[in-house]
């Protein structure tokens, strides 16, 4: 009977130790967090005009009752990164190479001025329902970005990450003199992110987009700022 009994506890320590093990290779088979490289993200911060819009007939009336002066402002966008190689094609190791796509609004500091319309009709004096009106008029601006992001550091938390060149279309508001509002150019930036938890990463960039004065306005500008990104 003692025997039996011995027997019994053997076979339920062995048992025992079979659960754990297999427990503990469960536990250690299980998938940890992976990067693909792939993130979604969302960025906002400062952006700043090489030359403000003033002295327009849409932004201030020629300045006919204060100047629309504001070069600087804030800029709030989202994007998406899309993995192109992690190694940059076999020639440099724990390099990705990405497609960027990005858009970003922005607006920068705007005055209260002689709004263009219905001011303007009314200078003419023939035109009884037009009136000189003054009101604040935003300056904005809509970019949307096309880019090769060369980032470093593969399978580190902390990841730099430059664009040498980008293509950028770009939408102006007010109107520049001649009525257009489109322009083209291009963008370079440098940012670098760190990965805090899971799919979850924080980063900082800074860009700056030359154009090519599609509207005879000076349009180019940089920003500076933040962003969240989600991997999947």
């Amino acid at each position: 009977m003692k025997k039996q009994h011995m027997m019994q506890q053997m076979m339920g320590a062995m048992m025992v130790s079979v659960l754990l093990s297999l427990l503990a290779l469960g536990v250690f088979a299980l998938p940890v967090y992976a990067e693909t490289g792939n993130m979604v993200f969302f960025r906002g911060g400062g952006a700043f005009l090489e030359t403000d819009r003033s002295g327009e007939v849409f932004s201030d009336v020629f300045g006919f009752n204060g100047s629309n002066n504001g070069n600087s402002g804030y800029h709030i966008g989202a994007g998406l990164d899309l993995v192109l190689t992690k190694d940059t094609w076999g020639m440099l190791p724990k390099t990705s190479v990405l497609g960027e796509i990005g858009v970003e609004f922005k607006r920068f500091n705007s005055k209260k001025v002689q709004v263009a319309v219905p001011s303007t009709c009314a200078a003419t004096g023939n035109v009884s329902t037009c009136k000189l009106k003054r009101d604040k008029v935003q300056v904005t601006m809509l970019s949307v970005t096309v880019s090769p992001k060369i980032m470093f550091m593969e399978g580190s938390r902390f990841r730099p990450w430059i664009i040498p060149v980008g293509l950028g279309f770009h939408v102006i508001s007010p109107p520049s003199n001649d009525t257009t509002v489109l322009d083209i150019g291009a963008q370079f930036a440098v940012g670098a992110q760190y990965r805090l938890w899971k799919a979850f990463h924080l980063g900082v960039d800074g860009r700056y987009h030359v154009t090519t004065d599609q509207t005879d306005t000076n349009n180019n500008f940089g920003t500076a700022g933040a962003y969240v990104g989600i991997a999947f």
